[in-house]
């Protein structure tokens, strides 16, 4: 596969059940991030990365490519719900900075990378390049 997550073994989240999140830790004025639940398939002519952004606004979202390096990058904001509706008892959703990135392999046609936005899910097509059969051709000797 071509399309390896970047510090995929410390992610938080996996390894303590959400214990190290932001919005737990977090806190008004909290920098840390929290990396969104991805999937990524491996399709016939590309790859697909489809990652959880809910609360999320698409002018908020940021899909870079730098030195074969894939980040998706965002920041779902809170309102100041206990002046509005009361004290929070339990908050379970999180606020603050999504960041995740991916190694692409060189089976990926990086000039092609698409992204698409709806309903809290964006999905980003990474089109692989497509294989060229080695040529053989018969060398005449003299």
């Amino acid at each position: 596969m071509a399309l390896i997550p970047r510090s995929s073994l410390f992610d938080s989240d996996r390894l303590f059940g959400d214990f190290f999140s932001p919005a737990v830790r977090g806190g008004e004025g909290s920098e840390a991030f929290f990396a969104p639940r991805v999937d990524i398939q491996d399709l016939d002519d590309h790859y697909e990365i489809t990652a959880e952004l809910p609360g999320v606004k698409k002018e908020d979202i940021h899909v870079t490519l730098t030195d074969g390096v894939l980040t998706l990058e965002a920041e779902a904001s809170s309102e100041d719900k206990e002046k509005k509706k009361g004290k929070i008892m339990r908050q379970e959703r999180r606020y603050g900075k999504f960041m995740r990135s991916f190694n692409l392999g060189p089976e990926v046609h990086e000039a092609d990378i698409s992204a698409d936005f709806s309903d809290g899910v964006l999905a980003v097509r990474a089109p692989k390049l497509k294989e060229v059969p080695p040529s053989q051709r018969r060398i005449n000797i003299n």
